[in-house]
């Protein structure tokens, strides 16, 4: 069972997160929160594998509240909740450790996606906020759009072939589980591969190394399709 603690200052999201998330047999909301103070104690006190956090919120920001989780519950994953005109949160949260990124007029399968990928050690970006964060990065200084593509592509071309292949599921969402069965590989395989990538490309976390593969253009293949 995958456990998370929901948190938004919004009553009428909070139970609508609930409402998504309780169609999924294996996940279960243990508690909610109305401000980023309730939400870090919640998290202390249930320790869940998931944390759903608005990105603004009255006493503590979403973003002050995951730098709290990360820090006094490391083995709880943080995803972010964000509507459009949130661009700057977002990359407040992105460097300070959220591995998930979903916007509140998403497909409900996308806030189930995000937290199982989540609750699994991956990163999880829906398209709609990675194309975001790639514009916005692009839109205030940080170099052209081409050029930052361009750069993106070096960067992802200084790793080996196998390297690349991984960072095209990491940036897909899929966790070193996953990964590992897709390249017929052992996990430990994968881990010690996604450590080279975050050294190579200078990230400190997947979440931003799911950014770099976006403006790469590196996509993972489609899975097999079953019997």
């Amino acid at each position: 069972m995958i456990r998370v603690v929901v948190a938004d200052d919004e009553p009428m999201i909070r139970a609508g997160v609930r409402a998504v998330l309780s169609t999924d047999a294996e996940l279960e909301v243990v508690a909610e929160a109305a401000d980023g103070h309730e939400a870090v104690e919640l998290v202390r006190r249930h320790r869940p594998e998931v944390a759903v956090l608005d990105i603004r919120m009255p006493r503590a920001s979403g973003i002050e509240a995951a730098a709290h989780i990360r820090a006094a519950v490391p083995g709880t994953g943080v995803v972010m909740l964000t509507t459009f005109g949130e661009d700057d949160y977002i990359l407040q949260a992105l460097a300070g450790g959220a591995s998930g990124f979903l916007v509140k007029s998403g497909a409900p399968e996308e806030l189930i996606a995000g937290v199982r990928a989540v609750a699994g050690g991956a990163a999880y970006l829906s398209p709609k906020v990675a194309a975001r964060v790639v514009a916005h990065l692009a839109a205030t200084g940080a170099g052209s759009a081409a050029g930052r593509r361009a750069a993106a592509r070096e960067r992802v071309a200084a790793l080996t072939a196998r390297e690349r292949d991984v960072l095209s599921h990491l940036g897909a969402g899929l966790s070193n589980g996953q990964i590992a069965r897709r390249l017929n590989v052992v996990e430990g395989t994968v881990k010690a591969h996604v450590s080279s990538i975050l050294a190579r490309l200078g990230v400190d976390n997947r979440a931003a190394a799911a950014v770099v593969a976006h403006e790469a253009g590196v996509s993972a293949p489609s899975a097999p399709a079953g019997p």
